[in-house]
């Protein structure tokens, strides 16, 4: 870079991807682990638009992952203590 500039690299969430893999949603966790893996590479490169993108996807779905893990959860303790009774 010159002039100065300087460019932050994009997060990965790789960690976050790996978690959501095994605990949460593991469709949408095996997605958000190619697309860490992809702004990984892009920041390795110098590619930082893509790097954003693939971050950003990546973000999204560890987000959705998340969500629709906790729901399950929820759902499953709730028929859990219906059944108990």
């Amino acid at each position: 870079m010159e002039g100065g500039q300087t460019s932050a690299a994009a997060p990965s969430y790789i960690a976050w991807s790996i978690f959501n893999t095994f605990c949460c949603c593991l469709p949408l966790g095996i997605a958000a682990i190619v697309f860490s893996c992809q702004a990984q590479n892009a920041n390795a490169l110098g590619k930082s638009a893509e790097a954003m993108d693939a971050s950003r996807t990546a973000k999204i779905l560890n987000v959705v992952a998340l969500v629709i893990g906790v729901i399950f959860i929820i759902i499953f303790i709730a028929l859990k203590a219906t059944y108990l009774k």
